[in-house]
This record gives structure tokens, sequence and C-alpha cells, in this order.
């Protein structure tokens, strides 16, 4: 698939670090443009910027998911090997019909019923991430992220799963490695295929001795004779565990930095924990954890905002740039808990709206609660630092937030 050339921009490493000044510019002098990222984790193709356009193009049709990240992989010359269809064979991954089938049945295990449930087993596995924090050999200065912001979701979803978080084989996937060192958001191949090998071992032993657990439902998961296939089934394990522990690292770390750097907003949520809710919106509004969505191509030729964008190519919605869009949001570069940040684009719009919303929001605002009861002299570790942000345009999220507890 040939990209448009020349780029009306490449961008540089440097983006990671003010993407916001980047995305006002673009969305001031035309909503849509031709970039390339350049980087670790490369992305090209047709940015969209605004709110309204990136909200249409969520819900546009002609903007296929169907084998888009093999298809930019082959562009890109990244790695196209591995586990394959064992991993990408899921809805995020598809268009109608496949994709209506798919979410179909994956429905009918990710209830409210069982997400709500999660609760206490949430509660109890923050305070018990606080506790280990707060003992007498716990260094002054700790990484929340290290510490609390990934273990959680890890430990959340593996539970969703019907795996134990304590198992050693349990995967950090932070980067690249299986080892949780920090990259840039993307999983590699070897990364994959240990997780396959052992979601595989996991759906068997389900398949043996099911339970009331997610996996067990997703592999009896059954729509008038239909049910899922064996890859569809391990892929859908490998969507949950990357998407259901990135969005949720990114949104606790994200929420926490903010706060650290709001002290305003901060007293105000310490005076007034009804506003846990509130927080959390604000947070994925004003730093959004997926900087842009998944990838899509134009099956047809598709105007947006006025620009049209040829046949074949690929095109990056901005989550991040949406939900600044002064056009939506007033003074939308201020973090401001007394907004109504509802209508934001964080979760994605359309059929593809993120079906982990709820947990994500779920496992944030009892973080939040938490941390802010537990540690009241809670501040950043060296507030003069500028803070480390992954170097992806797709993620954003930082890779550290070292802090000092009391």
């Amino acid at each position: 698939m040939p990209l448009p050339e020349p780029y009306d921009e490449t961008v540089d490493g440097s983006f990671a670090c003010h993407p916001h000044e980047r995305y006002r510019r673009w969305r001031a002098t035309g909503e849509v443009r031709k970039v390339r990222f350049s980087g670790p984790a490369p992305l090209a193709g047709w940015v969209v910027t605004g709110y309204a356009a990136c909200r249409a193009a969520l819900a546009d049709p002609r903007l296929s998911k169907d084998g888009a990240t093999e298809m930019f992989a082959r562009y890109a010359g990244l790695p196209t090997g591995g586990p394959g269809g064992a991993l990408t064979t899921h809805m995020l991954n598809s268009d109608p019909p496949r994709h209506t089938r798919l979410r179909r049945l994956v429905q009918q295990a990710f209830t409210q019923r069982r997400v709500t449930s999660l609760r206490p087993g949430i509660e109890a596995r923050v305070t018990a991430l606080l506790d280990a924090l707060d003992g007498p050999d716990v260094p002054d200065e700790v990484d929340l992220i290290d510490r609390f912001a990934l273990p959680l979701p890890l430990a959340v979803i593996f539970n969703l799963l019907g795996a134990d978080p304590a198992d050693p084989g349990i995967l950090q996937v932070r980067g690249h490695t299986v080892t949780g060192d920090e990259g840039d958001g993307e999983v590699s191949v070897p990364t994959a295929e240990t997780m396959l090998d052992r979601l595989r071992a996991l759906i068997e032993q389900k398949r043996a001795h099911p339970g009331d657990d997610l996996l067990s439902a997703l592999a009896a998961a059954r729509d008038e004779g239909d049910r899922l296939t064996e890859e569809e089934v391990t892929s859908m394990a490998f969507l949950l565990v990357l998407a259901g522990h990135q969005t949720t690292v990114n949104l606790i770390a994200n929420g926490l930095y903010a706060l650290l750097t709001h002290p305003g907003q901060l007293a105000a949520v310490r005076a007034d924990p009804s506003l846990l809710p509130r927080l959390t919106e604000e947070v994925l509004r004003h730093e959004s954890p997926f900087g842009i969505a998944s990838l899509r191509y134009t099956t047809q030729p598709v105007t947006i905002a006025g620009t049209t964008i040829p046949a074949g190519e690929f095109v990056q919605i901005a989550l991040l740039a949406a939900n600044r869009d002064p056009e939506i949001f007033t003074d939308p570069d201020r973090f401001d808990l007394t907004r109504d940040a509802s209508g934001h684009l964080a979760f994605g719009h359309g059929i593809h709206r993120c079906l982990g919303a709820p947990l994500a929001r779920l496992q944030a605002e009892i973080a939040f609660g938490h941390v802010l009861r537990r540690f009241p002299a809670l501040r950043l570790a060296a507030p003069d630092r500028a803070p480390a942000w992954q170097d992806n345009p797709r993620h954003r999220g930082l890779l550290t937030l070292p802090v000092r507890l009391r």
C-alpha cells in the first residue's frame, strides 16, 4: 500500500514531549494533513485532529481495520512473523460483519455484572500494593508506575481471565520485553510468542476445568450454534491483556501526575472524594491514555474536514488532539475538575468504542481514592525534572513517575 509523498510534515522524537503544541498548530492550520512520525514506533499517513472530524472518522465504515496492522508493518519494513492470526484475529482488527459477530460473542462474557463484581478484588489489590509502599524499608523515592500503576491492572486483568496474578509466568508487557523494561508501549514478536504459549496453556486448563472467569466464558460463548474459534479466543485474551493494562496504566499515572502538578485540583479532590468520577473523566480528556486510535485505512476516497483522502491510504485519528479542541472544550489545556468532560473520545466512538472502558474507570477511581487517602504528603520527587513520556505517538503515558510518599 503506497503512502502519499511528500509528507506535509515529518515529526521526530521530540513529539512525545510536547504533542499538544503540535496538535494545536495542526488544528488551527488544517484538521487533516500527511504526517510521518519517525522513531522506534513509526507511524505515517493522514492525521485527523479536530473533534468533530475525529468523531466522524471513528464511525466511518469507509475507514477499514481489516488487516490494517499487517499492511502497515509491510509498508514500514517492520517484523511480520511470529504468532500472526493467533493473536490478531480479534474484533479490534475486524470490520462488520465479522466484527459484529465477535463483539456479540465477547459481550456475553464481558458483562457489567462481571465488571461490577470485581470491585472487592480491585480494592484488595490496591490495598496490598499500597501496604507494600508503606513499610519502614521503602526508600524515600519510589516509582509509582513500577510499584503501583503497572502491577494493578495486570493483576486485575489476569484475575479476570482466571489466572493467578502471583504466578511467576504472568507477563509485564510495558514495552518490548517480558520483563517490564521500559519501552515504547509496543510488544515485540518474542514477547507475543511467549504470551501465546502461556495463553494457550491457560485456555486448555480452562476447557478442562472451567470456572467463573472471563476466559472460561470466552471459550464457552455461543450464539445460535456459533462460537469463537481457537484463534479468536487466544486473540481476544491477548487483546484484553494488552488493551486492558495499557490504557489503565497510563490513565492512573497520567492522573496522579496531573494532580501533583495542579495543587489546587489536588486539594479539591482531597476535600471532596465525590469528585473522583469527574477526576477520571477529566484525566481521560486532558491526557488521553491512547494518543492515536488503532490504525485504519481508506477503502475508497473519503473527504474529512474538507480534505479528500484517496483510497488505500492510512488514517491516524488523534484522540489526544480531539480532546483538546477549543470548539468543544473551553480553555482545553486547563486541567479542571469542574468542567463536564463526559464528551471526550478517549475510549473511541462507534462500533469500536472500548469494551473495557467501565473496568478502566473503576480501577482508576479506586486507585486515585486510595492513594490520596493513604499518602496525604504525596509529592513529585523532583518537581523541576521534565517528565519522561513513552516515545510513541499512539500511546500517551509516562515511562516513570518518581514520587515521595511522606
